[in-house]
């Protein structure tokens, strides 16, 4: 009688398709490629415990409800962060939300329909295709390069679209995606603005990993570029996190977009937490407002920038013509696709009993993914972990493409 009563997205849903590799972890001596996981030597934890203690000075006001929107406190220290990115707003543009992928949750609950269009680049993070599905979307990918989003197939995408149809959003990471670590050209960033005022739909900007950057300057934020252009209404919503740069556990993420969009999310929040753990977002305040940001995001880049090159280093030399990959300019990932023909359940299946874990390109995609293809995150393994990582991942190789026939 139970399975009776749900309603049909949760009849039979999936599960993350990351989260469901958890229970390999258990694995003794696993080493891990696979979850997006900052590197936990990274957290400054003396930086965030004095910040507890200040706002222990004051337990009332640490104990008690906060407004859904946000302390105002927190409000104006990431009002400042995000206009140091370009990302100029006022303060009831922004809404503090437990992390990012509450505020895209929300997105989806006041705008998405079952049966509405929405397009989502390919291939995306897992998170926001479940979001979608669960909300009924109908979802079309556009395909992704070396360089991001192909912004030049929305429009073909469109036209393929039944008769009416129009999307109501497009989603994308476009400063070192998930999974792919791309980095969307400037060009390309004002060509997707422009497709997305022309036909009427939002742009979805999710922006965790954009300051962790490993050349110096990034192209400016689609949400800033839409801004530049006087007289325009802004079509891009703006997200982005602490977890990536602070700490996941603080769960504090935000939200930039007009007003009127803010105030519909801002009563959807109501029911859903009521507002965002005061608690944490008063550590969060605190710890921006000691100084001790810019540091840790310097310590950050310079960290990920070397286990980046390690993991590029080590899969060049150990698997060479048998595997594609761009090296990371930024942020946590690497995407691999395989040249050579290989079993993807056999390397899978393989390489966890060699000892490393990595998730299977298949889950980035709402549809069936072509080729054998998997993200790499070099983020929480260190440097010697990393190369011997991949010399696991190697041998995993070398028996997954044993009497394989040659692709034709």
């Amino acid at each position: 009688m139970i399975n009776d009563l749900f309603i049909p997205p949760y009849a039979n849903p999936a599960g993350s398709p990351i989260r469901e590799l958890f229970p390999y972890l258990s694995k003794p001596g696993m080493i891990s490629f696979a979850g997006g996981y900052p590197s936990p030597a990274l957290f400054d934890a003396e930086g965030l415990s004095q910040a507890a203690e200040r706002v222990f000075a004051e337990p009332a006001k640490a104990l008690q409800y906060g407004p859904t929107e946000g302390s105002a406190p927190l409000r104006q220290a990431l009002l400042r962060l995000s206009r140091d990115r370009g990302v100029a707003c006022s303060a009831d543009e922004l809404l503090v939300t437990t992390g990012s992928q509450q505020a895209f949750d929300l997105l989806v609950r006041t705008l998405v329909q079952p049966g509405d269009v929405v397009l989502l680049e390919a291939p995306a993070y897992p998170a926001a295709i479940q979001a979608l599905r669960l909300a009924g979307a109908v979802i079309h990918e556009v395909p992704m390069d070396a360089e991001g989003l192909r912004t030049e197939l929305i429009e073909d995408t469109l036209k393929g679209l039944p008769p009416g149809a129009k999307p109501k959003l497009l989603y994308t990471v476009p400063t070192f995606s998930n999974p792919r670590g791309t980095l969307l050209p400037h060009a390309r960033r004002v060509a997707l603005i422009e497709v997305a005022r022309r036909h009427g739909f939002l742009i979805v900007e999710d922006d965790p990993y954009g300051e962790l950057t490993f050349t110096g300057a990034t192209p400016q934020p689609l949400y800033a570029l839409a801004q530049n252009e006087p007289g325009a209404e802004n079509p891009v919503v703006y997200l982005s996190s602490l977890s990536k740069t602070v700490a996941p556990a603080l769960r504090i993420g935000w939200m930039v977009a007009s007003a009127e969009i803010v105030r519909r999310c801002v009563v959807a929040k109501q029911t859903v937490d009521l507002c965002t753990s005061p608690i944490a977002q008063l550590i969060a305040c605190e710890y921006l407002q000691s100084g001790r940001y810019p540091g840790t995001v310097t310590k950050a880049r310079d960290e990920y920038k070397a286990r980046a090159e390690a993991m590029a280093d080590t899969l060049d030399a150990t698997l060479g013509a048998r595997v594609r990959f761009e090296r990371a300019q930024g942020g946590m990932f690497l995407w691999m696709e395989c040249t050579a023909p290989v079993d993807p359940q056999r390397l899978f299946t393989t390489a966890v009993e060699e000892g490393v874990l990595f998730v299977p390109g298949a889950a980035f995609y709402s549809r069936v993914a072509k080729g054998v293809s998997m993200r790499l995150s070099f983020a929480a393994p260190d440097v010697s972990q990393i190369r011997e990582g991949v010399a696991r991942l190697s041998r995993a190789f070398d028996s997954s493409t044993s009497n394989i026939p040659a692709l034709s």
